[in-house]
């Protein structure tokens, strides 16, 4: 398998299966102000400690400002329509193994999204305890280090959050993705996402400012 893991174009399907955590109507930023507070480029460094002290490695970033942007960085929404510049790392096991990709996008000098994808095979919840490391060191680096305090949409933790979302995938139809979101951790919103294809099941996080 190769050591990147192409991202497959996120879209958010309307017809997607959504646990719906906190009201959708939480106000997002203007597109003018996203680029004035939150994380940065630089923290993919503190992600890859982090996850090196779990014994899950990354890559060096690769800038990516071609046509294959949207193979990693892309997602449908007005807002991120702006992005021009994107970042991607390999994650890897401690045997080596592709787990899939990290990646920023936003414009050279701030990103506005982050998504973590890892793959999950031949079952769900083969990665679980990856997926888990994964999405937190995320969650702690990026946003902040609070679930515990502030218990976004009543999970106590983010691996609570994490096997709700399984939980309702596996009872699901699994033909379209399921997407759970959080907000009101931090300025950040969360996105959750779970899709299928062959027999493989792509787990994937979204980071928005």
């Amino acid at each position: 398998m190769n050591k990147k893991i192409i991202i497959p174009l996120i879209v958010i399907f309307i017809s997607a299966v959504v646990i719906f955590l906190i009201p959708e109507n939480s106000s997002i930023p203007s597109s003018e102000n996203l680029y004035q507070y939150g994380f940065t480029f630089y923290d993919i460094e503190k992600i890859k400690v982090s996850l090196s002290e779990q014994n899950i490695f990354m890559s060096s970033p690769t800038p990516i400002t071609d046509h294959t942007i949207g193979n990693y960085c892309a997602i449908q929404d007005d807002i991120l329509s702006t992005i021009t510049y994107c970042t991607t790392t390999a994650i890897q096991d401690s045997d080596g193994k592709s787990l899939g990709n990290i990646s920023m996008g936003g414009v050279p000098d701030n990103p506005i999204m982050a998504l973590a994808l890892v793959e999950s095979s031949p079952f769900l919840d083969t990665k679980s305890n990856e997926i888990e490391i994964v999405f937190e060191t995320m969650i702690e680096t990026l946003v902040c280090d609070c679930w515990n305090e502030k218990q976004p949409g009543e999970f106590e933790s983010v691996s609570e959050w994490i096997n709700a979302a399984k939980i309702k995938y596996a009872e699901s139809s699994q033909t379209i993705p399921l997407k759970s979101t959080i907000t009101g951790l931090g300025d950040e919103t969360l996105i959750l996402e779970i899709n299928s294809k062959n027999d493989s099941y792509f787990w994937t996080l979204i980071v928005l400012k």
